[in-house]
């Protein structure tokens, strides 16, 4: 994700367009369909066709208007999504904490191998939950993995789901024992319950993309807007016609383009939630409040996003 203060370099936020990965995308289609409607322009002016083209401009001020409305419910829909990612991971962190919290009030610090257990599998929860928004849980990113553990992990389809059964194993392990009295127990489950409740909010949003039929409608409209719009301006505007096209189908299309950036927000595109990031904060926080920052090793490097916005 994109850190930057709103209105501090307005000029300078603009200048970052050159780089943009999405400007790359719209570049090539505003230059297409540029080209598109100076070959209209050409054809129909050297061969005196332009007083037979007599196209209503309100109708297309109209079908501007319903696009505008598809155009806003897409971006907000899209919006939505990111947003209530970013809601899900932030509740992710509190609930991490509350539970880190409640597990160094109930064990004292010289049960350091169970303090240790909670705070290698809260930690490597959260690290399975990025990797499998993404590609699928990669072994490499969990920490302080045992080869039983590692090899235990192999034969599991659903990777975080298996850590929060080992994590609440061990909380129902130690209200058998007597470890965990039953306030305790019954707070802690809650925030047990929080992190699968998180887990499967993060997964509607991964897995049930906007709608398919919409998605295509909404470009197919663009599409035929912008292929007809020359024949509507040409009339009025001759060869200034082929700027004017280009420039409402780079808006048009670059408020499609925006909708589908963010409309998956766990991947790696520099306008996607910083998750990995956010995984790195919750280790740090955890194993500060059951073990000692300095047991975490070397801190690792935040991630390298793989597109420009």
């Amino acid at each position: 994700m994109i850190n930057y203060k709103t209105n501090e370099n307005w000029l300078g936020d603009i200048s970052h367009l050159a780089k943009s990965w999405t400007m790359v995308r719209i570049s090539r289609a505003v230059l297409g369909i540029g080209v598109y409607a100076l070959l209209v322009c050409i054809v129909l002016e050297e061969m005196n066709w332009v007083q037979y083209i007599q196209m209503n401009t309100s109708v297309f001020s109209l079908l501007g208007v319903i696009l505008s409305i598809f155009l806003v419910f897409r971006t907000n829909t899209a919006y939505d999504r990111w947003w209530e990612g970013r809601k899900q991971w932030g509740a992710l962190v509190n609930h991490c904490r509350n539970f880190a919290i409640y597990v160094d009030t109930m064990f004292p610090k010289k049960d350091r191998e169970v303090r240790h257990y909670f705070a290698r599998h809260i930690s490597n929860f959260c690290y399975a939950l990025v990797e499998h928004l993404r590609a699928g849980t990669q072994l490499d990113k969990l920490i302080f993995l045992s080869d039983a553990d590692r090899a235990e992990y192999e034969t599991k389809g659903h990777i975080p789901n298996h850590i929060a059964l080992q994590i609440f194993d061990r909380v129902a392990a130690g209200h058998r024992n007597g470890e965990i009295n039953e306030g305790d127990y019954i707070n802690i489950k809650a925030q047990h319950q929080a992190l699968l409740d998180i887990l499967g909010a993060c997964e509607r949003i991964k897995k049930t993309p906007i709608p398919f039929s919409y998605s295509v409608y909404l470009k197919i409209f663009i599409s035929a807007y912008a292929l007809l719009l020359p024949f509507a301006l040409i009339n009025t505007f001759h060869y200034s016609s082929i700027p004017l096209v280009m420039f409402i189908f780079f808006a048009l299309l670059g408020v499609e383009l925006l909708g589908e950036e963010i409309e998956d927000p766990f991947g790696l595109d520099c306008n996607d939630l910083p998750t990995g990031d956010i995984a790195h904060t919750i280790r740090n926080n955890i194993f500060e409040i059951l073990e000692d920052r300095s047991s975490l090793g070397k801190t690792r490097t935040l991630e390298m996003y793989e597109k420009v916005f």
